[in-house]
């Protein structure tokens, strides 16, 4: 018997199996039933024996002394099938409902354990299982020891201290939340179990001898389910159980209230309790209600922003723990020591705790799930997370053969020759040179991306050019006088005086062209209650960020300029240090933080005003690449969806946080000269028409659940039979940063029907307090602004007309009350959202409209009279000797009214005017159809470009879109408006 599978072993293992085999059999012998049985053994079940006796002296010393178990476990068939999930809580639901005195029901566990450690183990052995099968075993199984014993004590004290209730009547159980690798899934072989113990609310026992108040019944209880569990006796022990993560660590109340721990997380809650927090889940007692206290716990963890100053936190609690394993000489510890399984987990987490209050599919408690997240969010570099993926599945199991070894709890690696080749041979490795060769590979590729996402970022810094390293240690050294620099420009610090005159000279070494005026803009940003009042660890980040700052606005041109934008973001973000976290980790997002604020001063007041907004600058990939129309409407769709339906205010908060990052991504992408003019306007129309569109969606859904859906007929629901058109520079595809939407509200549903709910009202007034639910989504205030202003005065009779038009009302004002410039309207007007039926009526209406026979002399007097009309409404630009790009003679609004005056002229015969509703491709098709000569179009074209180019400029400058004329007969803008005006004159003369 296993003379041929112990042959097969390497020399250096063969003696020590051997030795085992001989005692079990000899154990065997010494009962005859056992002897026969074992001696049935089929080869294979012999091969898998000697295999676990080589990678477990636990399991073997198991056997000899109970050759029983190894025969139930045979004839169970347990060592080769998956447990189903439920199964180790049907198991102990039994014994723990059986009448048992309080030691043999402590015993009873620790052969439960026992014997399915040893099944877990054999599986893992021979290669039955995998890792995620392995510590889900081993999770369910720590989850039904802890709730039976819970479930057994429980009635136990329940009899000794009275029940415990609440103030309000209610009974209270114990809530257990595991931490760590178990709250994960993920508790290994030998771990302990890291535990925390709580109770719903505040009350006292009824029934005992004596009153007790809940939290004293409770800690009892838990002191009681300790020692089931962790004290060792003569049958060994279930699970140490670790307490240090609670409240206070071990000077701490052993259960909490869920106030008192609410209250503990939100007013001393430190940074490694965010972290032991990530994998909390509620293993036993409660559940229910242990879930309303995760609930109300996520807000600590998981913050509404991008939190980067996690990243030093992390790096400072990894620092500590390097210490330590270089102190105990732990450097082969595969879990704590150099590209360990600590280090894998270090990475996933710190994305966790950075995003995952905005991505809560990063809230996920499963490491491979969260590498997986990050991989699709493109948040690891390429290949990264396979690598860790093999990386900490190959620890994983390192650390499971080395704990099945003794049943221990360690992750050290063998140092004998022997432990070696035991370990190689149980992780299928024909040697321990060809493991270690595949365990350094896995360790470096480990390493190597910790160092890239949560090494200190100042190696970044100190590579650059000696010059700036030269402005970096100026600026290390005179920062602190700099925060002290009081109003009288005097400059103190406890090793002396350093004054005003030579810091400037400093700083004019530094590249800066004014010394004295940068010390009186950093000593204006000293003096602001925001600075004076920053907490600790924010203006320890602060005196690390501001040099770097310094130092990179030191090479701008125009460096004091650039400071002044800069200075009020770092006031914006002062106290809040995620934020200078986030550029002080990040040294490429300071670098383009400086350059665009260096470009544009709108850019930078966004960036103050709204700091959420620097998240943006951290993937050059992502910051100067906007959006299509379909990729916003998936992102935005995927953003809503992440927000409770019934949380309106947090959705119209993300609608205007998605848009301010949008339009920062065009203006960054136009400012670097990623984008021309004309994809400029279209992304800032795509980006209008995804979030019309979701705002569409969301009041149409609120108001059906109001009051059902409106109907088309008495058994058809709309479909939903209403659109939105865009008029304007929406229309137009050609929207500005700060563009108003021009919008009409046109339904076709029936007039005499009503809607299908309880709540019931006519159609017509469906149809209205929808557009006002839209319009108030739309251009409500909130704390991040409003999301568009919308002009509604397009509308059939303007201001006095209805908000919401039906299609036939629609068509008979424009074609019997409508005037002219309401026609020119008509020529941009855009369906951007609502049903595709009604969408081509409409467009047949206003393809109707536009193609009518018009009297040319009458048209041509009536644009030229409206035209006139909007130039004696606004103010003489020229005596001004201003040139308004958009109002002056030969500006923009002359060849928006050339344009649609040719389109009302000729498109009787010439229809595919109405095709296109910008101007640049009607004034193509003017040309295609000799409407007007090429040049002229081409000269309108390229005046009308050159125009709106500029325009966007001036709006990235804060400046007005106008030109002085002085010397502005050497611009092309000259040329351009005099032949603007030459065309006008042909086309309205009056000859």
């Amino acid at each position: 018997m296993f003379q041929h599978e112990v042959s097969q072993l390497p020399p250096l293992i063969l003696p020590v199996v051997k030795r085992l085999i001989t005692r079990f059999k000899e154990s065997c012998d010494a009962i005859d039933s056992i002897a026969r049985r074992v001696k049935s053994c089929p080869v294979p079940l012999e091969n898998e024996l000697v295999q676990v006796f080589a990678g477990s002296d636990f399991v073997a010393e198991q056997f000899i002394s109970n050759p029983k178990l190894f025969v139930e476990l045979v004839d169970s068939g347990d060592l080769w099938r998956i447990y189903d999930t439920d199964e180790y809580a049907e198991m102990l639901a039994r014994l723990a409902s059986s009448e048992l005195a309080e030691q043999e029901f402590d015993a009873a566990l620790r052969h439960v354990r026992r014997r399915e450690i040893i099944r877990i183990i054999w599986r893992d052995l021979c290669n039955f299982s995998e890792l995620p099968e392995v510590t889900g075993d081993m999770s369910r199984l720590a989850d039904a020891m802890i709730q039976h014993s819970l479930d057994f004590y429980y009635q136990q004290y329940c009899q000794k201290l009275g029940t415990p209730y609440s103030c309000a009547g209610d009974q209270q159980n114990l809530v257990v939340i595991g931490m760590g690798k178990l709250g994960a899934f993920e508790l290994n072989l030998s771990s302990d179990v890291d535990l925390m113990f709580c109770f719903p609310e505040s009350g006292s026992t009824k029934g005992g001898e004596r009153e007790h108040d809940n939290q004293t019944f409770f800690i009892r209880l838990g002191q009681r389910l300790i020692k089931s569990l962790s004290d060792t006796t003569c049958d060994g022990f279930v699970f140490r159980v670790d307490m240090r993560l609670r409240p206070y660590g071990q000077s701490g109340a052993l259960a909490w209230s869920f106030d008192a721990m609410e209250s503990y997380y939100e007013s001393q809650g430190r940074e490694w309790e965010r972290y032991a927090l990530i994998k909390a889940r509620i293993v036993a007692g409660d559940l229910k209600l242990g879930e309303q206290l995760m609930t109300r716990l996520r807000p600590f963890v998981f913050r509404r922003y991008v939190d980067f100053g996690v990243i030093e936190s992390l790096r400072e609690m990894k620092a500590l723990i390097n210490r330590e394993v270089r102190r105990k000489g732990y450097e082969e510890n595969v879990k704590t020591g150099s590209g360990g399984i600590r280090e894998v987990e270090f990475i996933a987490q710190v994305f966790q705790l950075m995003r995952g209050g905005l991505e809560p599919s990063l809230q996920d408690r499963r490491l491979r799930k969260i590498l997986r997240r990050l991989n699709e969010m493109q948040l690891l570099p390429p290949n990264a997370s396979t690598e860790l993926m093999n990386a900490y599945v190959f620890l994983r199991d390192v650390e499971h053969r080395i704990q099945a070894m003794e049943d221990r709890q360690t992750q050290r690696l063998p140092m004998d020759e022997l432990g070696q080749a035991r370990l190689a041979f149980s992780m299928n490795f024909d040697g321990w040179d060809f493991f270690d060769v595949e365990l350094q590979e896995h360790r470096r590729n480990v390493r190597r991306h910790f160092e890239q996402i949560i090494a200190p970022p100042d190696s970044a810094i100190e590579n650059q050019s000696a010059k700036e390293s030269a402005e970096v240690k100026l600026w290390k050294e005179f920062w602190l006088e700099l925060v002290d620099l009081d109003q009288s420009s005097e400059i103190q610090r406890e090793a002396g005086t350093v004054d005003s005159e030579n810091l400037a000279i400093g700083l004019q070494g530094a590249g800066f062209s004014n010394g004295d005026d940068v010390i009186k803009c950093i000593g204006k940003l000293r003096q602001s209650r925001s600075i004076r009042y920053m907490q600790e660890v924010s203006r320890y980040r602060l005196d690390k960020l501001m040099p770097v700052l310094l130092s990179l606005l030191s090479l701008e041109k125009e460096s004091l300029r650039t400071l002044e934008r800069v200075l009020p973001i770092v006031e914006a973000i002062a106290r809040r240090s995620a934020y200078i976290a986030l550029l002080l980790e990040n040294p490429e997002a300071s670098k383009r933080l400086v350059k665009l604020c260096a470009a544009s001063p709108w850019v930078a007041e966004q960036l103050a005003a709204h700091p959420i907004l620097l998240d943006e600058l951290l993937d050059s990939r992502t910051l100067y690449q906007p959006l299509v129309l379909t990729q916003l409407r998936v992102d935005l769709q995927q953003c809503i969806l992440r927000i409770p339906t019934d949380d309106l205010e947090q959705q119209m908060e993300a609608l205007r946080h998605f848009k301010k990052a949008q339009v920062f991504k065009v203006a960054a992408a136009e400012i670097v000269g990623h984008l021309p003019l004309m994809k400029v306007s279209d992304y800032l129309t795509w980006i209008a028409e995804a979030l019309l569109n979701c705002v569409f969606q969301m009041a149409w859904e609120q108001m059906i659940e109001k009051h059902g859906c409106p109907m088309k007929d008495k058994q058809t629901p709309c479909d939903p039979d209403f659109i939105i058109a865009a008029y304007g520079k929406m229309g137009g595809i050609e929207l500005g940063y700060g563009s108003d939407l021009d919008v009409v509200f046109v339904h076709n549903a029936s007039i005499n029907l009503s809607t299908n709910g309880e709540r019931s009202i006519d159609n017509v007034v469906f149809f209205a307090r929808l557009a006002q639910r839209i319009i108030h989504l739309l251009s409500a205030n909130t704390p991040a602004g409003k999301l568009y202003e919308v002009d509604m005065r397009l509308r059939p009779s303007g201001s006095s007309g209805l908000l919401v038009s039906s299609l036939s009302a629609f068509e008979k004002y424009q074609t019997s009350k409508a005037w002219t410039w309401e026609h020119q309207a008509l020529v941009r007007v855009r369906v951007v959202v609502g049903c595709d039926g009604l969408k081509q009526r409409f467009e047949a209406v206003r393809h109707e409209i536009l193609a009518n026979t018009r009297d040319e002399k009458v048209l041509r007097a009536e644009v030229a009279e409206m035209r006139e009309k909007m130039r004696t409404h606004m103010s003489s630009y020229e005596e001004c000797m201003l040139f308004d790009l958009k109002q002056s003679v030969g500006g923009v609004v002359d060849i928006e009214f050339i344009v649609q005056y040719s389109v009302l002229r000729w498109a009787y015969k010439h229809q595919n005017l109405v095709t296109y509703t910008d101007n640049v491709r009607i004034l193509e098709e003017l040309s295609n159809s000799e409407l007007l000569p090429k040049a002229e179009a081409d000269q309108l074209t390229q005046a009308y470009i050159a125009y709106r180019a500029v325009m966007h400029r001036l709006v990235l400058q804060n400046q007005k879109a106008q030109l002085d004329l002085q010397g502005f007969e050497q611009t092309p803008f000259c040329e351009h408006r005099e032949n603007v005006r030459t065309i006008w004159d042909r086309l309205f003369s009056q000859n």
